[in-house]
């Protein structure tokens, strides 16, 4: 019993001084500081997370460098940029704007006083759709100004100051207005290469029947071609025999021969008003199968023009003010209605000096309504 009551003492002496050992170095350690609020939540010093939040804590956090930078939109200095749209016009600017985004589809430059394109005004606007000149003080065109321009469809350029049909016009171009400026010629091959084109608007330019040289429209299938306010004294040769619409209003024109309208079979609609005819040569409307619509008003016609009862589709004539003395029962209507495939729906004749109770009611058979005929008294 001794002995075992010896060994239990012993062993309660050797765990006892293993607890104050065990105690002593406890309290050589360093007490527990909290930095930051990520210290209860991670706790593995090689975590960049964690280290990152520690440095932000204590002031040393370094942001990084990897961020891609950010991208400012160009505008040129007082447009305005809006969903590829630039509008640069009303603001006294005399060149091409710098800055204008390559992403660009239409770019308004009109109602400035901008005097020349130089060759890389629309350097990289490969992707502009419609340009918009109109009402500037442009007289010189670099010959390389539109090269750039793949995709542009639409040119306004009307109220400028060109003596000229600008060169190297974009192939892909649909639309040309170009009236209002001082235009006097149109040289062969001025259109060349255009095979797009379907608009062209050349009025208000003094341009002279002798203005447009031998092939000046080759190549062209337009169906929209206006020469109006110019100086013509008869329809011009040679335009291109696909058209569905010329307008030739307001010229000097003084008479319709017979082979003037021979290449045009496709016309739907043939403007002749505001010139000085005074004959219309028979059967030269006989060429102009598919007509729908014809102006001869304001003219100086003295009968209604021979060949309109012919034609079977035509649906609005207009004659007013003119000299029109008589209005006889066939001028418009066939003698079998089944020669007309469409009926008028408009007949103006107004301002001639022929009273309408002259007219045969039967004059107008082939009328929708009477409501289309527009007839007055003739007073001066």
């Amino acid at each position: 019993m001794c002995l075992y009551s010896v060994s239990i003492s012993v062993m309660f002496s050797y765990f006892s001084l293993l607890l104050l050992l065990s105690l002593a170095s406890l309290s050589m350690a360093l007490p527990f500081e909290q930095r930051g609020f990520w210290d209860f939540v991670m706790d593995g010093e090689g975590d960049g997370l964690t280290v990152m939040m520690r440095d932000e804590e204590d002031g040393s956090a370094v942001l990084p460098t990897f961020l891609p930078p950010i991208e400012i939109p160009m505008c040129p200095f007082g447009c305005q940029c809006h969903l590829k749209v630039v509008q640069c016009s009303d603001l006294g600017l005399v060149s091409v704007p710098e800055n204008i985004p390559i992403d660009t589809k239409l770019l308004d430059l009109q109602n400035n006083h901008i005097t020349e394109l130089k060759e890389n005004d629309f350097k990289g606007l490969s992707n502009l759709y419609a340009l918009s000149l109109v009402n500037n003080k442009i007289s010189k065109v670099h010959s390389k100004a539109f090269i750039p321009l793949k995709h542009l469809q639409k040119l306004y350029f009307s109220k400028n100051l060109l003596t000229a049909v600008p060169k190297n016009l974009p192939s892909s171009l649909v639309e040309l207005r170009i009236h209002d400026n001082r235009i006097k010629k149109v040289s062969a091959g001025t259109f060349a290469d255009l095979g797009s084109m379907n608009c062209i608007e050349l009025g208000g330019n003094p341009i002279q029947n002798s203005g447009f040289e031998p092939g000046a429209f080759n190549g062209l299938k337009l169906n929209y071609l206006r020469i109006s306010e110019a100086k013509l004294t008869g329809v011009p040769k040679e335009l291109p025999d696909s058209l569905h619409e010329l307008h030739l209003d307001h010229n000097q024109i003084q008479a319709i021969e017979l082979e003037d309208l021979r290449r045009y079979k496709q016309l739907y609609r043939l403007g002749l008003g505001f010139n000085n005819i005074r004959n219309i040569e028979s059967d030269s409307l006989s060429y102009l199968p598919n007509l729908r619509e014809l102006h001869l008003e304001n003219n100086q016609l003295t009968r209604v023009p021979k060949g309109l009862a012919d034609m079977k589709y035509l649906q609005v004539i207009y004659l007013h003010s003119n000299n029109i003395t008589r209005v006889n029962v066939d001028d418009f209507c066939p003698q079998s209605y089944h020669m007309k495939k469409s009926f008028y729906n408009g007949i103006s004749l107004y301002g001639n000096p022929v009273q309408y109770w002259e007219v045969q009611p039967a004059t107008f058979r082939c009328v929708t309504d009477r409501l289309a005929i527009h007839f007055g008294n003739y007073k001066k």
